[in-house]
């Protein structure tokens, strides 16, 4: 999924140095030819496909809105705010 020009928040270089894996680790753990999209992932350049974001929280042994929590907390907020009362 592409983003627009802006840096796409998320965690996943941290949880992947807390698990003690380079980025050709997680590529050999998610069958990908090379480390490009796990860098443009971790840059926030683009997001993972929701595959591979399940796949990166069972390597990184948390849970997916761990892995992109400014994106969590803003969806929970907009959600909260439109529900019907």
């Amino acid at each position: 999924m592409e983003h627009d020009c802006r840096h796409i928040p998320n965690r996943l270089r941290h949880y992947r140095k807390l698990c003690g894996y380079t980025q050709k680790d997680v590529a050999i753990l998610l069958n990908l030819g090379s480390t490009a999209r796990i860098s443009l992932w971790e840059r926030g350049l683009t997001y993972p496909s929701a595959i591979n974001l399940i796949k990166l929280s069972v390597i990184y042994r948390t849970i997916v809105n761990e892995l992109y929590y400014d994106h969590w907390v803003e969806f929970k907020e907009d959600i909260a705010m439109k529900k019907p009362e």
